[in-house]
């Protein structure tokens, strides 16, 4: 009998456990975001130089172009949020005004995400989003390329921890130059899975200077289909206050 109230104690335990481990997990999952603006831009095509030659003659030319690459595109902004306290019919007992920002923002082609199930993107994902997209890997911009580092800070999504230096990473440019890569970059970009959708995240800051010397709480990049005629990818886009 000891031992039966025993076993039912320790089962009780563990029951309870998972519960409120479900309980705070949700609590902390990424939200989905409000886009409250949104504009885009892209650059304009250098004009064509001219160069002008006798007839007769031979000219050997270097030319040097500059093209926008349509295998990638950008997203940057700011935050804005609260922290706040609701039942699940969306009623609040309480929030709390953030000043400042910090966590991150997650984006991905798929719009739904099992956030308990999130680790780093191993290199069988990163191909095979690669395929999906039409990179070609040994590319210099492809995503195994671009995302060529394993040094960022580390960080939780939800209840997960994602230990330093654990996942393939990139920092976008500060300044309209390149950063040294280190745990100490700015707008850091790492490569996600919850081994069913592929996610990038970018952890954020708080109102630094970034690519074009203006202040924002995140950069990032993602992924295009390479594809002619192709429709421009969606993303779906989540943010983690913290």
């Amino acid at each position: 009998m000891k031992t039966k109230n025993y076993l039912i104690k320790i089962c009780t335990f563990v029951l309870i456990f998972f519960i409120l481990f479900r309980a705070v997990y949700a609590a902390n999952e990424p939200t989905g975001a409000t886009i409250v603006f949104n504009e885009t831009e892209t650059k304009t095509p250098a004009a064509a130089t001219f160069v002008n030659t006798t007839g007769g003659s031979f000219t050997t030319l270097v030319l040097f172009a500059e093209t926008q690459n349509p295998r990638w595109k950008a997203y940057v902004g700011n935050i804005t949020g609260i922290l706040t306290l609701d039942d699940a019919s969306d009623y609040t007992i309480y929030n709390w005004q953030l000043s400042s920002t910090s966590g991150q923002v997650y984006a991905s082609r798929n719009n739904s995400i099992t956030w308990e199930d999130i680790q780093c993107a191993d290199q069988t994902e990163i191909s095979d989003e690669e395929t999906v997209m039409n990179h070609t890997t040994a590319n210099e911009d492809s995503i195994n390329s671009t995302f060529e580092y394993q040094i960022h800070r580390e960080f939780y999504v939800g209840a997960v921890h994602l230990s330093a230096d654990s996942c393939r990473s990139t920092a976008t440019w500060v300044n309209d130059s390149s950063q040294t890569i280190s745990q100490n970059a700015l707008f850091q970009e790492v490569l996600l899975s919850d081994t069913s959708s592929f996610i990038y995240a970018t952890l954020l800051e708080n109102s630094k200077q970034g690519f074009n010397f203006e202040q924002h709480d995140f950069q990032m990049i993602v992924a295009e289909k390479d594809l002619q005629g192709e429709q421009s990818t969606p993303y779906y886009f989540w943010v983690e206050l913290v």
